[in-house]
């Protein structure tokens, strides 16, 4: 039976790397050790001053078309999850068809912060099954880095930046994507706050950003760890449930990439050996839409995924956000 496939993957990281000792030794009031037993970060990706989200975007995608066999004219929908933008208008799904020379495609953004992938491919899959179209490329990319108030140890220390990509179509052929389901909280969404860009601060000022609004803020965080938590967990229970299968019968749970200590305490409340947990935070650093998806391609490409596994995407973000796809790989 036909049924919505993930065709190929991409990803693509900056080249620059910052280290928690290269943190330290900026004189932020944090050392090494603390940032890794508290997040389990080591290192994260920063994009050079003129790299933008869709030049990242760019080389995941084409990563994405080369695994997939797909040319970029098959390309009907383009679908950008971010929210940092190259600009406000266009978005960055425009810019990056520009560079893509996608030029049948129609493009858009999705704002869904950390669960941004999902979001993306939630409505890939809607395309799909309404044969609306065709061949979908849904890429989640970020430069998160520059959201960042470089003395704020609370934020400063978990984020990079990057991109991945998906290529999708309806057919026979590739990985299935079984399912996706999707949450969303706005009332809790000074939890995970960027004040500054919108029409609450626009135009910029002096004071704001004197006031730091164009920063991310991150509220009431032992609140916001719990609330994730429980986000992740009935993500995956929701998409196991959904399937009918048993929770120990999924092989690998690939997340949004926020916590160490979130995917520990996942793992014993749900009974899940840690080891089936596919982990990209120590290097990379929490890259919020595109975390996951980067995550799914560097697993499929470096032989972690086998034929028949079932694969878990749990994810949670800012919005409040948060939900899940089950993959067959």
């Amino acid at each position: 039976m036909e049924s919505i496939r993930i065709l190929g993957t991409g990803s693509h990281l900056p080249t620059k790397v910052l280290t928690n000792y290269d943190l330290e030794r900026s004189g932020l009031d944090t050392t090494h050790d603390w940032i890794v037993k508290r997040t389990g970060v080591s290192e994260r990706r920063i994009a050079e001053a003129d790299e933008t989200t869709s030049d990242l975007a760019y080389h995941a995608c084409l990563g994405a078309l080369e695994m997939a066999g797909r040319p970029i004219d098959d390309v009907d929908l383009i679908i950008v999850a971010t929210i940092t933008p190259d600009t406000c208008c266009p978005s960055a799904a425009n810019w990056l068809q520009a560079r893509l020379g996608a030029a049948r495609a129609v493009t858009f953004d999705v704002t869904a912060a950390c669960s941004g992938f999902i979001f993306a491919l939630n409505i890939a899959e809607q395309y799909l099954k309404n044969r609306t179209a065709k061949t979908v490329l849904v890429a989640a990319a970020e430069v998160m880095t520059r959201t960042l108030n470089w003395k704020d140890r609370s934020t400063c220390i978990l984020w990079g930046d990057g991109a991945g990509a998906a290529v999708l179509g309806l057919g026979t052929e590739g990985h299935e994507l079984m399912s996706t389901h999707l949450h969303t909280d706005g009332a809790r969404g000074q939890d995970l706050l960027l004040p500054g860009g919108g029409s609450k601060t626009t135009p910029i000022t002096h004071d704001s950003v004197d006031q730091g609004l164009h920063y991310l803020n991150m509220i009431e965080a032992n609140l916001s760890f719990r609330v994730a938590v429980r986000g992740f967990m009935d993500g995956i229970k929701e998409a196991a449930e959904f399937n009918g299968v048993d929770i120990e019968d999924i092989q690998w749970f690939i997340p949004h990439q926020a916590n160490i200590r979130m995917f520990q305490h996942i793992a014993k409340s749900l009974k899940i050996p840690f080891e089936n947990f596919y982990l990209t935070l120590q290097k990379y650093g929490n890259i919020s839409s595109a975390s996951c998806a980067i995550s799914l391609d560097e697993a499929a490409r470096d032989g972690s995924l086998q034929a028949e596994d079932l694969v878990c995407l749990p994810v949670f973000g800012g919005g409040l956000t948060w939900g899940s796809a089950l993959i067959r790989w």
